[in-house]
């Protein structure tokens, strides 16, 4: 009865890392599930047209500002135009993967709560593009709006008509913007410095490129964020855990001396 226990290892809570090819193979299967899942959207031209110009009077209607005013700022300098087609173009799936990985190594338990949340938004969005096809901006003549990755490249769509590569149909909610959100809350999550609230500029440039190329509206944004924060209420972040060695200080500590221990705090 009085035997005593062996301490436990410092550290021995520490969550497992998952297996690295399975995460890989998890990833790669949702993503490939994602882009074939959403191809049926592409049939109903007409109708993500006609959403298209009621998600631009909607926004009218809100008074929310055009998404012209930022258009414009692009279209006074090439150089910056082409930029902002080159960070629409390389950067949403390199920074995602990047975060992802990052976290596999170094944040195991955080991971799988950034890749159960990032999935959750994806499989809401899907959904979403399938139940309301929408055309986005730069392919409604009613905005005003041009195609900035057309002139002035690089462009990742080809003509709307012949593109079997991609969904140019399915603008809401932008997972360009919402997985770009995630990227910068996970980061800051994990993070300590006081430096950290700087990763908020990957979704505000993210946003100012998407609007600015004629990609999104503004309400494609808005609906991605709502549900983001959706699913990181209901998939809640890890706590910190108790390493070893605090429990097995823990254990040393008469009873007596921890309730005045905890009177103090």
């Amino acid at each position: 009865m009085n035997a005593r226990k062996e301490p436990e290892p410092a550290g021995s809570d520490a969550p497992a890392r998952p297996p690295l090819v399975r995460e890989l193979l998890l990833v790669a299967g949702l993503f490939l599930v994602y882009k074939l899942g959403r191809q049926p959207a592409t049939g109903h031209t007409g109708r993500a047209y006609r959403n298209g110009h009621d998600v631009w009077d909607l926004e009218r209607a809100l008074r929310l500002p055009g998404e012209g005013a930022v258009q414009s700022r692009l279209l006074h300098d090439d150089t910056l135009a082409h930029l902002a087609n080159t960070y629409y173009a390389a950067v949403h799936f390199p920074a995602t993967a990047a975060f992802l990985i990052w976290l596999h190594l170094r944040r195991p338990a955080h991971y799988v709560w950034a890749r159960r949340v990032l999935a959750a938004v994806t499989t809401a969005a899907l959904v979403l593009h399938l139940a309301y096809p929408l055309a986005p901006p730069r392919l409604l003549t009613a905005t005003g709006l041009v195609d900035t990755a057309r002139l002035y490249g690089p462009s990742v769509y080809g003509p709307p008509g012949t593109d079997e590569l991609s969904n140019q149909f399915a603008a809401m909610p932008s997972l360009h913007f919402g997985w770009a959100l995630m990227v910068a809350v996970g980061l800051i999550v994990v993070s300590r410095t006081r430096w950290r609230w700087l990763w908020l500029l990957h979704p505000m440039v993210t946003l100012l490129v998407i609007v600015g190329t004629a990609n999104h509206f503004w309400l494609d944004a808005l609906v991605a964020a709502a549900l983001l924060g959706l699913a990181l209420a209901v998939l809640r972040r890890p706590r910190p855990a108790t390493t070893g060695t605090s429990r097995i200080r823990a254990r040393h500590v008469p009873a007596g001396d921890r309730a005045l221990v905890g009177a103090g705090r």
